[in-house]
């Protein structure tokens, strides 16, 4: 794995356990005013953790996907690319600002929200926030195989 992974950090019109329900077009001004390189790749939700940068975020659709790559210097990031390629990882969280929200019933719409960050995390508060199977190629399989021996 290059570290690089996709995945969709969060779902439009499906609740949250936390009872957040983000509506299509959510993002669209905190991604224009921010820019990508404004929206931190975190582990945990924890600041003091940077794990790698995001190459691609943006609303389909769906919901936010996004593609981001990290950082294999650090690491902490090797040690969750392990986890991703052995499937068990694969949660995306986001982090932000409500800006306008609806109440819905029991339920809350996200309107608008300023995005902070986005996450890889254990537990996503969403349940279909997730990164997309990552799997290693059999060929970088067996070279880093051959490394480790050789050594």
């Amino acid at each position: 794995m290059d570290g690089t992974f996709t995945g969709y950090a969060s779902l439009f019109g499906v609740p949250d356990l936390g009872r957040d329900v983000v509506a299509p077009g959510a993002f669209a001004a905190s991604l224009q005013r921010r820019g990508i390189a404004g929206v931190r790749m975190l582990w945990q939700h924890d600041p003091a953790e940077p794990i790698g940068r995001w190459l691609s975020i943006l609303e389909d659709a769906r919901g936010l996907r996004v593609t981001g790559r990290l950082n294999l210097a650090v690491q902490r990031a090797r040690e969750i690319a392990a986890l991703m390629e052995d499937g068990s990882l694969d949660g995306l969280s986001i982090g932000f600002r409500t800006l306008r929200a609806v109440p819905e019933g029991r339920l809350r719409r996200l309107a608008a929200v300023d995005l902070w960050e986005i996450s890889l995390v254990t537990f996503p508060l969403q349940a279909g926030a997730r990164v997309a199977p990552v799997t290693r190629p059999l060929a970088a399989e067996i070279s880093g195989l051959a490394r480790r021996l050789a050594a």
